[in-house]
Formats: C-alpha cells, sequence, structure tokens
C-alpha cells in the first residue's frame, strides 16, 4: 500500500499532504488526552512493533503478497489519536531511510495507511463493542472485524486518490475491483495479527488496552429473586505488579527485533497488493526513483553488507531502534504537555 512517488500528480499530493498535516495537528492535541502513564510509554513500543510487523509480507494469492497496515491495531491498543500518530512515524522512518513509499506522496501514504485505517476501524471496533457482551473476547472479535474492514477501506480511499490525481490513464474500475478484491484477502491475515495482539496484551495487561476501557461489568446481587447491579466500592486495586508495564515493554521490543531482525528473512518475495495491482494495469510505468533510494538502509538492507540475511536482519533491527527512539521521543513531549498544560500552575 506504500504509494511510490510518480503514481499521484503534484496538486493532489500537495493536497493530501495538508490534509495529513492537518489530521496529525488534530491527533497531537488528541493524544495528549489520550496518553497517561500508562499508555505512554506503550505507544513507542506500539510503533516499533508496527514496523517489524509491516516487513513479514505474507502471500495471499498467486504472485501477490501482503503485510500489515496497522491502523486498527494502534488504535485498539492506544487510542485513535495516538494510533494515527503511530502510523505516521513508521511512514516517515520508512520513507526516509529505507526509501519505501515515495517522500512527495507521503501525504498520500498517511492520509491512506493511517488516517483512512485508524478511523475507519476504530469506529467499527466501537460499534462492536457497544452491541457484544462486555467481556475480554468481544474486544478480540471487534478488533479482529474493525482490522479486516480497515484494509480494504483504504483501498478504496487509494482508488478516489488514483481517480482524482492518477498519473496513467486507465480504468478506474479495474483499478477499484483489483485493489479491493486483493485488499480484502490482505485484510483478512491483518486481522488475524490484529486479533492475536491485542489478545495477547488484554490477556496479560487489560489495563493498557485503550479500547477495553469501561468494559468491566458491575456486579451483580440476587434480591428478591432479581439480578440488581452491586453497590459500586470504587475501584478496585491495581497490583504491585500489573502497575509496572517494564516487563511488557521489554517483551514486546524483544518481540519487534526478532520479527525484523530474523522473522523478516522468510517473509514473502511477491509483490504487495498496491505493487501487483500497479505492474498489471501499467501504473507503475510512471513511478520515479525515489529520494532516498542512496541511503544506506534502502530497500531494508544495509549498504556494503553482501551477506542477505545479515543484511536485512541488520536492517530491521536498526529500523525498530530508530522506530521505537523517534515514537517514544514524540509521544513523551506530548505526555509532558499534557502533564503541564493540568498542573495547578498552569
Amino acid at each position: 500500500m506504500h504509494v511510490p512517488d510518480g503514481f499521484i500528480n503534484a496538486p493532489t499530493s500537495a493536497a493530501t499532504g495538508v490534509l495529513a498535516a492537518g489530521a496529525l495537528a488534530v491527533s497531537l492535541n488528541g493524544a495528549r488526552r489520550e496518553l497517561d502513564e500508562r499508555t505512554a510509554p506503550l505507544a513507542g513500543l506500539v510503533a516499533a512493533f508496527i514496523f517489524a510487523v509491516q516487513m513479514l509480507n505474507f502471500p495471499v494469492a498467486a504472485g501477490t503478497s501482503g503485510h500489515l497496515l496497522g491502523g486498527a491495531l494502534a488504535a485498539i491498543l492506544v487510542g485513535p489519536f495516538t494510533g494515527i500518530l503511530c502510523v505516521s512515524v513508521v511512514l516517515l522512518m520508512q520513507g526516509i531511510l529505507f526509501a519505501d513509499g515515495g517522500l512527495t506522496a507521503l501525504g498520500v501514504n498517511i492520509t491512506d495507511m493511517a488516517i483512512v485505517t485508524t478511523v475507519v476501524a476504530y469506529a467499527v471496533f466501537r460499534a462492536l463493542v457497544k452491541i457484544l457482551p462486555r467481556t475480554r473476547r468481544s474486544v478480540t472479535v471487534a478488533s479482529f472485524a474493525a482490522a479486516l474492514l480497515s484494509v480494504p477501506a483504504a483501498a478504496v480511499a487509494f482508488t478516489l486518490i488514483y481517480a482524482v490525481g492518477g498519473t496513467t490513464d486507465v480504468s478506474i474500475g479495474k483499478v477499484a475491483t483489483a485493489m479491493i478484491g486483493v485488499h480484502v484477502l490482505i485484510g483478512l491475515g491483518e486481522a488475524a495479527i490484529t486479533a492475536l495482539t491485542v489478545g495477547a496484551v488484554i490477556a496479560v495487561r487489560p489495563d493498557l488496552v485503550y479500547g477495553a476501557r469501561g468494559l468491566r461489568q458491575r456486579l451483580k446481587l440476587r434480591v428478591g429473586g432479581e439480578l440488581v447491579d452491586a453497590p459500586a466500592t470504587g475501584p478496585a486495586p491495581v497490583p504491585a505488579a500489573a502497575r509496572s508495564h517494564r516487563r511488557l515493554w521489554i517483551t514486546g521490543l524483544v518481540a519487534s527485533l526478532v520479527l525484523a531482525g530474523f522473522v523478516s528473512f522468510y517473509a514473502s518475495a511477491s509483490p504487495d497488493g498496491l505493487e501487483k495491482v500497479a505492474a498489471d494495469h501499467g501504473i507503475d510505468g510512471t513511478a520515479r526513483q525515489h529520494a532516498s533510494a542512496g541511503s544506506p538502509l534502502a530497500d531494508y538492507g544495509v549498504k556494503d553488507v553482501d551477506d542477505a540475511r545479515l543484511s536485512g536482519g541488520l536492517a530491521g533491527v536498526i529500523g525498530v531502534g530508530v522506530t521505537v527512539a523517534a515514537g517514544s521521543t514524540v509521544f513523551w513531549a506530548v505526555r509532558r504537555r499534557r502533564a503541564s498544560s493540568t498542573s495547578p500552575a498552569a
């Protein structure tokens, strides 16, 4: 889904850049309300984890692969505003360091992969959580459905953007059919990864899952043969072990490093959904060389390291490290601004 330079004309790229900048400004303000002492450290890790899993292309059809977009996962774990920022940090790192996704198309990619996926996924998630039983399993089920729908939604968004500013004369109907068809399949992989990850986190630290807040049921008492809500007794105390997020953070970081540094070597080498559709319909004829093509980490390999396994693994580890550092810096700054704005002096 990473759109390269040249697919979309300059006016449309500029317009989506303005849209993306406005959405990021709104998200920075919204993230101040979402981030607290529990979620702020987790947000940078979520960005790094998304970066790592995006390196794991999985086959979805003959000659086609897909990978996680991450909007649904980020929105459910740390909130929709923070989720947009998480995916945007990933896209920025990929574009600058790894020549993945055009720099002139950064606005297109943030609009499509960060904003559309997060907004659609979180809207679906909240709607399902309201009608499903108030259980942890419901959160996992809602996560699966939200992620599944977010990917074809992004395919539709790309098609609309291409209809406005595409640089080749291609039937939009054919592009839409191909994009939506292959990304429905990719959405199944996205849904499985998202549900498994959310389920794993909620099993050990439900208090850290933004989408699971407020789902605790009131205790019921049987009075006169009828069930009634028990009197509120205040929030249950959180065990000291649960208050510490250090173990989860370290576990998540190690998992990200292993996925990017080792497992990524076994990822599918087939073109992803957009690359396949672009090649089949002649869209890729207008693609331009990436401005960061000379980067030492371009194409997810370390320059001058001849061993493919070692080169890709080192690039993945570096990518995870840079992303977690950049993301943590952003979210720490946002969290600090929230703290200062709510202080008695402020």
